[in-house]
């Protein structure tokens, strides 16, 4: 690291390294190494399977799988970027960091984080028309549709991941390169930075506001819609279907956002150095886990086809709608 001493001016430096403390509570060290193993064990496979049985299954080429199956990819991409470097620093103490692979593994946080954001939003807007203009489903949601919606989700994400990059090259570190959490995020690096203008940690707080704002309210919209369109289904069990759906997605949704806006819109709450880290892995990490359970294998036709997949015939008839 090569630096300058300038009077009183704390010393700059060029940072080419960063060492990830990953600060948690050491009694419970080998608790969360297990199951950051399991979380990714179960990440990989519900996901991969998800992505397996909707691509060789023709019949799940609708728009609703499609999005799901995207989903999963996201969700296997989130994870990967994360845990592997997480259980590094854990089990072999490999806490540096070289600086470009910092860099990219802040750029794909967030890139992840919002585009998955966005994705449920698409998601929900999917069920929406589905459930209240189930006739003219097959006329709005169509392929050109599903797939401008997936490329608008890439370029969203693109944009906000060039915004940021332009940002943090512009920092510089005059204390500390050592980060006490556990990966390379935007907010960890402003935080241990030396500048001292405000737009750095504007445009996280800003950014998350929005996406968060957004996002909460055209999902909750969405699902509020489809709640009423359920009240007029005469069926209970038909209504008790469809609310058990809105919730279970609905905890999805609160998974994904809560721990993000505490962590990082409302960083003054008092929260230790590892209580902060614990909500931001539950917030990153949990989802991709539970997603496959909640938007796939709940799903009829889905249990179907993996049934058909693995034993080898058409149809299960404890699957099958009577």
């Amino acid at each position: 690291m090569d630096g300058w001493m300038d009077g009183n001016r704390p010393y700059n430096f060029m940072v080419s390294e960063f060492i990830l403390q990953c600060a948690i509570d050491p009694d419970q060290k080998t608790i969360i190494t297990i199951s950051l193993a399991l979380i990714y064990l179960t990440t990989l496979i519900g996901n991969l399977l998800v992505i397996v049985v909707i691509t060789i299954d023709l019949h799940l080429h609708t728009p609703m799988f499609w999005y799901i199956c995207c989903l999963a990819i996201l969700d296997i991409a989130n994870s990967s970027n994360i845990i592997p470097r997480m259980l590094g620093i854990l089990l072999f103490n490999y806490s540096i960091v070289p600086y470009e692979p910092c860099l990219l593994q802040l750029s794909m946080v967030g890139y992840l984080a919002l585009m998955e954001g966005n994705l449920l939003i698409v998601m929900a807007c999917d069920r929406y028309v589905a459930v209240v203009y189930p006739l003219r489903y097959p006329l709005i949601v169509t392929s050109k549709v599903v797939w401008a919606s997936i490329i608008l989700v890439i370029i969203i994400g693109l944009a906000y991941l060039i915004q940021y990059l332009v940002y943090v090259r512009e920092l510089s570190f005059c204390h500390s390169n050592v980060s006490p959490y556990c990966f390379c995020d935007y907010a960890t690096l402003v935080q241990i930075a030396c500048n001292d203008d405000p737009k750095y940690a504007i445009l996280l707080s800003t950014t998350t506001v929005i996406t968060a704002a957004y996002g909460v309210t055209l999902i909750f919209f969405s699902y509020y819609k489809i709640a009423q369109a359920a009240l007029k289904i005469s069926s209970i069990k038909g209504k008790q279907k469809v609310f058990g759906t809105i919730f279970t997605h609905l905890s999805v949704v609160t998974l994904f956002y809560l721990p993000l806006i505490i962590s990082y819109i409302l960083p003054g709450v008092g929260l230790s150095t590892e209580a902060c880290n614990s909500l931001i892995i539950v917030g990153i990490l949990v989802p991709p886990m539970v997603n496959p359970l909640i938007y796939s294998f709940r799903n009829k036709e889905i249990k179907s086809s993996i049934y058909r997949l693995f034993m080898g015939t058409r149809t299960n008839p404890e699957i099958e709608d009577p």
